[in-house]
């Protein structure tokens, strides 16, 4: 009876889940422009550089950026996202930005772009945002509009369980469930790039996603931040063109890297000369 009880859940659950996807999947598609930077000033303190990672991944998704920035004289951090949902991450995040003192560069990966879009409004210390293949949503946007027509997500339009593995956790709210990438999906679509014992090993350590991260985003910071984007052109979870569309009307810097979704991991190097870009424009 336990286990049909269980069943019976994960049954619902898939059901709400459609409910989710199936109304806000949508195509996005343009052509990116790249915005003038700034001259920063001289003889100024360098920023700090606040790292933010993305859905079904932790913090040291940033290990090969930590170690350069390091290296070149930041301070870095890599902030805690949770992973329970927009509203409830981009808060978190607002509240860590509070406690860093002088000039910020914050920066995104994947659903991690949305968070700081959300959580950087307002904030005067923020003199930058730098989006690593990620979702630089507009006002009132899910996320699930934004992955693009050939999206290795798309699937789930109609069958969630093609895509993720749906686990029930304790306290969600009615409908909602944490969701994990098949195994297979990560290691060939999701991390294409990575090798693929690393992979393996990156799907077997994944952080669960609630459902949640599709709320709607609020107002973007990227309004009043300048904004760097960085569009990896084999990505399969976000696709360059829905990328480029972004970066095109935040009015990003945007340059392109010859990586996948993962190219945090595959390519720190190039990750790191673009954050470091943003920081001495603007920091």
């Amino acid at each position: 009876m336990k286990f049909a009880r269980k069943a019976h859940r994960i049954r619902l659950a898939t059901l709400a889940v459609s409910a989710v996807l199936i109304p806000v999947f949508a195509v996005s598609a343009g052509t990116a422009t790249a915005a003038a930077p700034a001259t920063a000033g001289h003889h100024q303190p360098k920023p700090t550089i606040v790292l933010v990672h993305g859905a079904w991944a932790d913090a040291s998704s940033w290990s090969g950026e930590i170690r350069r920035l390091q290296h070149d004289g930041y301070t870095v951090t890599s902030a805690p996202n949770p992973l329970r949902g927009l509203d409830d991450d981009s808060a978190y995040l607002e509240d860590f930005l509070s406690t860093v003192t002088g000039p910020i560069i914050l920066v995104g990966h994947s659903y991690g772009g949305a968070v700081i879009t959300n959580a950087a409004t307002g904030n005067p210390n923020v003199k930058a945002l730098v989006y690593v293949d990620a979702f630089v949503p507009d006002q009132n946007e899910s996320i699930t509009t934004l992955i693009g027509a050939n999206s290795f997500i798309v699937p789930a339009l109609t069958d969630p369980t093609s895509v993720f593995n749906l686990v029930p956790y304790p306290g969600a709210p009615a409908g909602q469930v944490d969701t994990y990438l098949r195994t297979d999906l990560f290691i060939t679509k999701f991390a294409n790039g990575v090798p693929r014992a690393q992979a393996a090993v990156l799907a077997a350590a994944q952080s669960p996603a609630s459902t949640l991260v599709f709320q709607p985003t609020g107002v973007p910071a990227w309004r009043t931040i300048p904004s760097y984007d960085l569009i990896g052109l084999r990505d399969n979870a976000i696709t360059p063109d829905s990328q480029r569309m972004m970066a095109a009307r935040a009015h990003a810097t945007t340059f392109t890297f010859n990586a996948g979704h993962l190219g945090l991991i595959s390519d720190p190097g190039t990750v790191t000369q673009v954050i470091e870009t943003a920081a001495r424009d603007r920091g």
